[in-house]
């Protein structure tokens, strides 16, 4: 089954970039990518553009409204994704608890809807 990992995160919550801190984040995320190739479970996984690049559309009375930047109300922001192949909903939080940011955002798993 196909488990999506969406990883949230508050903006400035995570290490800084060229900082040490955030040089072992980026050590911790090769590791559990290395992790996930080799037990081939990694169907895709992206980072994001920050928040302030995203368009949210919604269609109401057949119109479509554009609002820059993400529709939720929360400061946490999501900031990418794993897709997963895995046998149970175990594994894939298994899997899930090896992205870094789960240390200091959240990481929600969700199964892949199939329609047949």
């Amino acid at each position: 089954m196909k488990y999506l990992a969406l990883i949230y995160a508050a903006q400035g919550t995570g290490p800084a970039p060229k900082t040490p801190e955030f040089v072992k984040l980026m050590g911790a995320y090769q590791a559990a990518n290395e992790t996930f190739n080799e037990d081939g479970v990694s169907l895709a996984g992206e980072a994001l553009q920050p928040v302030e690049t995203a368009t949210s559309i919604r269609i109401r009375d057949g119109k479509a409204e554009l609002t820059d930047g993400p529709f939720a109300e929360t400061k946490e922001q999501l900031g990418g994704f794993y897709l997963f192949d895995c046998a149970t909903l175990d594994d894939a939080i298994k899997y899930a608890k090896m992205i870094p940011t789960a240390e200091y955002g959240t990481i929600e798993v969700r199964p892949i809807m199939t329609f047949n």
